[in-house]
């Protein structure tokens, strides 16, 4: 192919001069050279668009210069290779010794960006972009290894992940195969359960999980510009560098401002994100435009190794990407990216392109696929929280030598396939290792719901009688039996409402109102409404039985974090706390239940601390005002540390899984020392059902009491109803 630049206007003489036929025409069928094949031709643009003189000849003449560049044959950069070690070799070192967020990942994100850029305007200059091939060549450089390393995981999972992280990992096992995990991960931090999950073994595919989605999206992209190109009589690399520039601001800006909202889930979020890879795309203009002295390239490429390096010691990325701080690593990538060779002996490209650093360059990806999972397992088999230096180094060479093996077993052979093998092998060959994948993944789920469900039957005997234990025998509470619930599905033993008939509230849209009755036709004897955080809500279990079989009508308002209140007096100054409460307020006293059962105390902390803030007892005066009486309910204890996760790894005699009672509940309870507490308010307080009489133990009358570090058990709060029940009536009556 021909291309004359005169004047800022190119002219191009090959087979695309010929190509004017109708926009259907663009799309070969499929099928034309082979099953799986779709190719999209780029029609020629016979003449300029109408812009500015100045403007149209500077993109002319960025034109040009790309086109020059794109006609070219693509080298070898051995550079990059050596950016890439260095990206993934900060990425390791930093989770390992450090325990930080390097800037690694956002250095992948810029080169992914850059490579499929050119290679698509490449593949357009060419005459047609093959989509079956860009994803052939997608799925052969990204599938093998990622799967092989998936379906290791899975099998190391069962064998080393302590059983109450299962359900977390096989969720998200299944959403990294899929290339979902960081919208799994954004949903969790949503999730008032979920936000505090340990990381799990996959945690890491987020990153591979956005680029696999810019894969898709991009290229499908390009070609519908490509078929655009002839009727806005644009060409399609200014077609390319408008749409990147426009996505470069508006997904910075959108990551500006949802970093600043919910740092935690703009982390996982694609669209805050794609600013990174148009960044990327943009270095395909920029290095095509500007040439740099060989100085100013030494001088550059050093600054931006150094700068990178530090990133992650100055930023706290984890807590701060990425917004415009991210703004830092990528930078620094597409520094080294334009500095190129400087042809010097003192350039950074001289250590970058060595060849050590290209080999770590050439196991980047499947390093990266390694190196966490085999963190997490070091720190479950050796029960640390962190691994030191020597610790460190053996995760760093098990992690080194997988990826070793994996690249030269793995990945090489499934590069070197070509031809048919390449385009139509690898499509099924990546269909059939997916399913493997998921089908691994149902198992693992199988085998742990079979464990739940042998402890669900197992839990109605007599060996599990729960608090009833403390009522009997206060101070034996030893048993042979095997606890329940299940460490499989503990994490999810929480009190819900999914039985309940739950809508929005007719005057209150904003407001989740949840009802359950013993029957639809009989006027229930009582109603009782719960309405709170979730330290209230976690009594449901309990209750429901006693509202099955006294036929009475339980309303239930609630809402994580926001315990009921005048203020916000779990996160200082939650105004959608204090909106639910405004409007949770107005709803008792719209439907006037007989009673509400909500908070009596509160503690966002381990120890004994808890407090009965005046923003409870002045809604309970509003209440009072209206004659509706308050069952207050006292906070139960909370922990630094997950009891039942202790017990699955130190065993259930390990005097450090529970705590004295004097460490963690007050000897009074703060609300008998609270003034202006008005008359119809009784508190109901279960400590004694929870703790013995100097301890507080992580199992009573082989149940599980808590969930996680501050939740009760569904299981434990559901053989509290007996208990419940007596101690509502006796309140009730005093208050007659």
């Amino acid at each position: 192919m021909t291309t004359l630049c005169d004047g800022g206007v190119s002219e191009q003489h090959d087979l695309r001069a010929k190509m004017q036929y109708p926009l259907k025409r663009y799309v070969a069928r499929i099928g034309e050279s082979g099953p799986g094949n779709l190719t999209f031709r780029v029609p020629a643009v016979r003449r300029a668009s109408r812009l500015p003189s100045q403007v149209g000849e500077k993109l002319a003449a960025l034109r040009c210069a790309l086109d020059s560049k794109l006609a070219e044959r693509p080298e070898f950069r051995p550079e990059i290779q050596g950016l890439r070690a260095l990206a993934v070799c900060l990425v390791v070192l930093y989770h390992v010794w450090l325990g930080r967020v390097s800037g690694g990942v956002d250095v992948f994100f810029v080169l992914t960006g850059f490579f499929i850029t050119g290679s698509l305007l490449r593949a357009a200059r060419g005459g047609s972009v093959a989509l079956h091939q860009v994803w052939a060549r997608v799925v052969k450089r990204l599938f093998p290894a990622a799967l092989f390393v998936l379906g290791a995981i899975i099998a190391a999972g069962i064998l080393v992940l302590p059983e109450s992280r299962w359900q977390q990992s096989i969720a998200e096992v299944m959403a990294s195969a899929v290339y979902l995990e960081n919208w799994r991960l954004a949903a969790d931090s949503a999730d008032y359960f979920a936000q505090h999950n340990e990381a799990s073994v996959v945690q890491h595919f987020w990153s591979l999980s956005i680029q696999g989605q810019f894969y898709v999206v991009w290229p499908l992209l390009v070609v519908a510009m490509a078929c655009a190109a002839k009727r806005l009589r644009v060409s399609l690399p200014l077609q390319v560098l408008f749409a990147l520039t426009a996505a470069f601001v508006s997904s910075l800006l959108w990551s500006v401002r949802c970093t600043a909202a919910d740092q935690r889930a703009a982390y996982f979020n694609s669209f805050t994100r794609v600013w990174e890879f148009a960044f990327g795309g943009l270095l395909v203009f920029v290095s095509a435009a500007l040439t740099l002295p060989r100085w100013s390239r030494i001088v550059l490429g050093w600054a931006a190794i150094a700068a990178l390096v530090l990133c992650g010691l100055v930023l706290r990325v984890s807590s701060q990407f990425p917004g415009y701080v991210a703004l830092w690593p990528t930078t620094c990538a597409a520094v080294i990216v334009v500095a190129g060779r400087s042809g010097s002996r003192y350039g950074a490209d001289r250590l970058l392109g060595s060849r050590l650093l290209r080999y770590v360059g050439d196991i980047s990806y499947p390093l990266y696929l390694w190196h966490w999972p085999v963190l997490v397992f070091a720190l479950i088999l050796w029960d640390r929280q962190e691994l030191g230096l020597l610790g460190g180094a053996a995760v760093i060479a098990t992690s080194l030598l997988l990826s070793v093996l994996t690249h030269r077993f793995v990945e090489r052979p499934a590069q070197s396939a070509t031809g048919a093998v390449a385009r139509v092998g690898f499509y099924r060959f990546g269909a059939v290792a997916l399913a493997c994948v998921l089908l691994a993944a149902q198992c693992w789920q199988l085998i742990g719901a079979r464990k739940t469900t042998d402890l669900a039957v197992a839990a109605r005997d007599a060996e599990h009688p729960g608090a009833l234990a403390l009522e009997s025998s206060p101070e034996d509470l030893s048993s042979p039996g095997v606890p329940v619930p299940s460490m499989v599905s503990l994490s999810k033993d929480f009190a819900g409402s999914d039985k309940f008939d739950c809508a929005k509230s007719a005057q209150r849209p904003e407001l989740d109102v949840c009802v359950l009755r013993s029957s639809e036709h009989e006027h229930p004897q009582l109603r009782l409404a719960v309405v709170g955080d979730s330290h209230v809500t976690q009594f449901v279990p309990a209750l429901e039985p006693i509202v099955r079989e006294r036929h009475w009508e339980l309303t239930v308002i609630g809402k994580g974090a926001c315990p009921f209140s005048t203020a916000s007096e779990t996160v200082a100054g939650d105004a959608s706390c204090v909106r639910h409460n405004a409007e949770a307020v107005e709803e008792v006293l719209a439907t006037r239940p007989d009673a509400v059962l909500t908070n009596g105390t509160r503690d966002a902390r381990a120890g004994p601390a808890e407090q009965t803030p005046q923003g409870f007892v002045d809604v309970w005066n509003r209440l009072h005002e209206a004659g509706i009486r308050i069952l207050a309910v006292r906070d139960n204890p909370r922990f630094s540390f997950s009891p039942a996760r202790c017990v699955e790894s130190r065993g259930r005699n390990a005097p450090t899984c529970g705590a004295p009672r004097a460490s963690v509940l007050k000897a009074v309870p703060p609300y008998f020392t609270m003034p202006n507490v008005p008359p119809n308010v009784s508190f109901l307080d279960f400590s004694d059902y929870i703790c013995a009489h100097d301890f507080c133990p992580p199992i009573v009358g082989n149940v599980y009491v808590y969930m996680d570090d501050n939740h009760l058990s569904g299981t434990y709060v559901s053989t509290m109803s007996p208990i419940m029940g007596s101690m509502i009536d006796a309140a009730l009556a005093e208050q007659h």
